[in-house]
C-alpha cells in the first residue's frame, strides 16, 4: 500500500463516530433496525461497543464491518496483499503491544508511516505510534482476522503448551493418557486447545476453505484446507495436541469423545467473524489415531443461482423448463464434490412457494432451505431412503428431490413418484449424461419405465477459474486454437487464452473460485426410441449431440476460449486425454 494511499480522518467532524457507522450501516443494507436496536441493548448490557457487539452476535461480519467502516472514516482498506513481507520498526514497536492494539505499519514514506488498524477509531494507539517513532500517521481499515494472520507471520510466537497438555507418549509401548474419556475432557477444555480449534475455523472460513482435514501421525497433527478442490498444507500443531484437538471437535459436535474405534458424523453451528456457519464433522479411526474432516458450510459463500454457477443460456433455459413439468424424473449428474447438490437447492430455491409442497430426504442435509421439508436419512435405525420415499409419498408433496439413487429400490420408488404426477429430482453417480441411462438399466430399472419418466439429465464438472488479479495472456496461442479449434467458441479475434501466474490473492495458485461446466441431455423422440431399444450410452450421447447437446468437454474448450480457464485444468477435471 501507497503511504499516500491513506488518508487520515477527519478531526473537524465532531458526531459520535458510532452513531454514524450505525447509521451507515443501516443505509447500506448490511443491518435492520431491529437488529441495531437488538445490539444496543447488548451493548449497554455489557459495557461493550456497539459496532463490537453488531459482530459478536454475527449480525454484521467483520469484512462488511470494516468496509462501513473505511468509509465513514473515508480510509482504504487493506487488502492481504498490502502488508509487508518484513516487519516494519521491529525495534521501535514491540509486538506485544501491536498484538494488544489490533495495529501494524504496513508502508512508510518520508516522515509517514500507515497504519492498518482493526479499530480506526482508536485515537490513543494511533497517537502512540506516531509519538514512538516519530512520524505522521496515516490510518488504513484491517479486516480482523487478515491483521492476525499477518501478526502471525511476521511475529510468530512460540506455542505456549505446557507439559500438561501434551497427551500420550512416544516411549515404547506405554498405555497413552487418552484412554480417559474424562482426562480428555479436560484438556479438551484448556485454554490453548480451545484457542487452537477456533483459530483454526476463524482461517477456513475467512479464507474461505471448503473443508478442514486433520489428520494425524507419529511425529504431528496434519492440517490441510480444502480451496477450490484443492488441499493446501498449514502450519501443523504438536503431535502431543491430537487427541485434545479431536476430542475439542467431538465436544462442539457432541459426540462420543470415548468411542475411538467407530466412524462418527455430527454438526457445530458457530458464529465465526460475524457469519453464521455450519460445519458438518466427520471423524475416522486411523493407524495413529483419529482422522477429522470438518465440511465449512458457509450459507454466505454460497448463491444459489445458476449464473454463478457457471450455468448460462441454453442451459439455464433446459433446466428451468424441466423444472416447470407438473412430474417426471429430472438427475443431476457427477463425481463427489463437483456442485450436484447446490445445482438441486438452485432450482429447489426456484420452486419454492406457498403453492408447493416440497420435500427433500437428504444425507446429509447440506443447507437449511426456509419453507422446505427436509429429512435426515438414518440408516442405524432403519429411516434409509426407500422407507422415507413411501411415507413422504402419503403427505402430498408436489416436488421430492432425492439426495442420491443408490439402489434399485430406491430408484423403483423415484420412478413410480414421477409415474403418478410427482416431480423428482434426485442425484447419480455417473461420467456423462448419457451414462445415466446405463447406470439406470444396470440398476435393473426397465427401458420403458426410464422412456415415461426421464425428463432431463444434467452432467456437470467443476473447473478452477484463473484468478483474475494475476492471470497473463498466452504469448502464442495460435497453436493451442487451432488444436482444439477453438474459433467454434469464438471469433479468432476474440479469443482470449490466458494462463495462470499466481499472486497473493489466489495464494499462488494462479486460481480463485471455481464454476461449473455441464452437458443436458433431454430425450426427443429418437433419444427416447433409443432407450427403449437398449441402446447403448455412445448412441444415446451421439443422438443427444445431433439434437443440440453441447458436451461436457466442449463447454470447458468455451470457457478456455473466454479466458476464465486453461484447457489443463478442463481435462483434469474430465480426466480425458489431450
Amino acid at each position: 500500500m501507497r503511504p499516500d494511499a491513506a488518508i487520515k480522518p477527519d478531526p473537524d467532524d465532531r458526531t459520535d463516530p458510532i452513531d454514524r457507522l450505525a447509521a451507515a450501516l443501516v443505509t447500506r443494507g448490511l443491518v435492520d433496525q431491529r437488529a441495531l436496536d437488538r445490539a444496543r441493548r447488548g451493548a449497554a448490557e455489557t459495557g461493550g461497543r456497539l459496532d463490537q457487539v453488531l459482530t459478536q452476535l454475527g449480525l454484521v461480519s467483520e469484512r462488511a464491518l470494516a468496509e462501513a467502516v473505511a468509509q465513514l472514516v473515508n480510509a482504504p482498506l487493506v487488502a492481504p496483499s498490502d502488508y509487508p513481507a518484513e516487519p516494519l520498526f521491529a525495534e521501535q514497536l514491540k509486538p506485544q503491544f501491536l498484538r494488544r492494539a489490533r495495529a501494524l505499519p504496513v508502508a512508510a514514506e518520508d516522515d509517514l508511516v500507515v497504519l492498518a488498524m482493526a479499530d480506526p477509531l482508536d485515537e490513543f494507539t494511533r497517537r502512540a505510534i506516531g509519538e514512538a517513532l516519530g512520524r505522521r500517521v496515516a490510518v488504513a481499515v484491517a479486516v480482523p482476522i487478515e491483521l492476525d494472520a499477518a501478526f502471525d507471520r511476521l511475529y510468530p510466537e512460540p506455542h505456549e503448551w505446557s507439559d500438561q497438555t501434551m497427551i500420550g507418549t512416544a516411549a515404547g509401548d506405554a498405555e497413552p493418557v487418552e484412554g480417559d474419556a474424562e482426562r480428555l475432557r479436560d484438556l479438551a477444555s484448556e485454554e490453548p486447545v480451545i484457542r487452537l480449534v477456533n483459530q483454526l475455523i476463524a482461517r477456513a472460513v475467512e479464507t474461505r476453505a471448503s473443508d478442514i482435514h486433520l489428520e494425524p501421525f507419529p511425529d504431528r497433527l496434519r492440517v490441510r484446507y480444502r480451496y477450490d478442490g484443492v488441499l493446501h498444507e498449514v502450519e501443523s500443531p504438536p503431535a502431543g495436541l491430537q487427541a485434545a484437538v479431536v476430542s475439542r471437535i467431538k465436544i462442539m459436535a457432541r459426540l462420543d469423545i470415548a468411542e475411538r474405534r467407530l466412524p462418527q458424523d455430527g454438526r457445530i453451528k458457530l458464529t465465526v467473524r460475524g457469519h453464521d456457519i455450519d460445519f458438518r464433522v466427520s471423524t475416522m479411526p486411523s493407524l495413529y489415531g483419529e482422522s477429522v474432516v470438518l465440511r465449512v458450510l458457509d450459507r454466505t459463500a454460497v448463491e444459489f443461482d445458476y449464473n454463478k454457477l457457471g450455468l448460462t443460456g441454453g442451459l439455464r433455459r433446459g433446466i428451468e423448463e424441466a423444472l416447470a413439468l407438473q412430474n417426471g424424473l429430472v438427475l443431476v449428474t457427477g463425481p463427489t464434490g463437483s456442485g450436484k447438490t447446490t445445482t438441486l437447492y438452485t432450482g429447489l430455491m426456484q420452486l419454492n412457494s406457498v403453492v408447493r409442497n416440497i420435500v427433500t430426504v437428504e444425507d446429509p442435509i447440506e443447507f437449511q432451505l426456509p419453507g422446505i421439508n427436509q429429512i435426515q436419512v438414518r440408516p442405524q435405525i432403519g429411516l434409509n431412503f426407500a422407507t422415507l420415499l413411501r411415507s413422504i409419498l402419503r403427505h402430498d408433496p408436489d416436488v421430492i428431490m432425492i439426495g442420491e439413487i443408490r439402489d434399485l429400490e430406491t430408484a423403483q420408488i423415484a420412478v413410480q413418484a414421477a409415474l403418478t404426477g410427482h416431480l423428482v429430482l434426485s442425484t447419480l453417480h455417473t461420467n456423462s449424461a448419457a451414462a445415466t441411462v446405463t447406470r439406470l438399466r444396470d440398476m435393473g430399472l426397465e427401458d420403458y419405465l426410464l422412456t415415461a419418466t426421464l425428463k432431463a439429465v444434467l452432467a456437470q464438472r467443476l473447473v478452477r477459474l484463473l484468478c483474475p488479479h494475476c492471470k497473463a495472456p498466452f504469448d502464442d496461442p495460435a497453436p493451442l486454437v487451432r488444436r482444439f479449434e477453438l474459433e467454434r467458441f469464438a471469433p479468432a479475434t476474440s479469443l482470449r487464452l490466458c494462463r495462470p501466474s499466481g499472486c497473493g490473492e489466489c495464494r499462488g495458485t494462479g486460481y480463485r473460485g471455481r464454476r461449473a461446466i455441464a452437458e443436458l441431455l433431454l430425450p426427443n423422440r429418437s433419444i427416447e426410441r433409443l432407450i427403449f431399444d437398449g441402446a447403448d450410452q455412445s448412441a444415446i450421447e451421439g443422438a443427444a449431440v445431433e439434437a443440440g447437446m453441447q458436451t461436457m468437454f466442449d463447454a470447458g474448450l468455451a470457457a478456455v476460449a473466454a479466458g476464465d480457464t486453461t484447457v489443463e485444468e478442463v481435462v483434469s477435471c474430465l480426466r480425458s486425454e489431450i
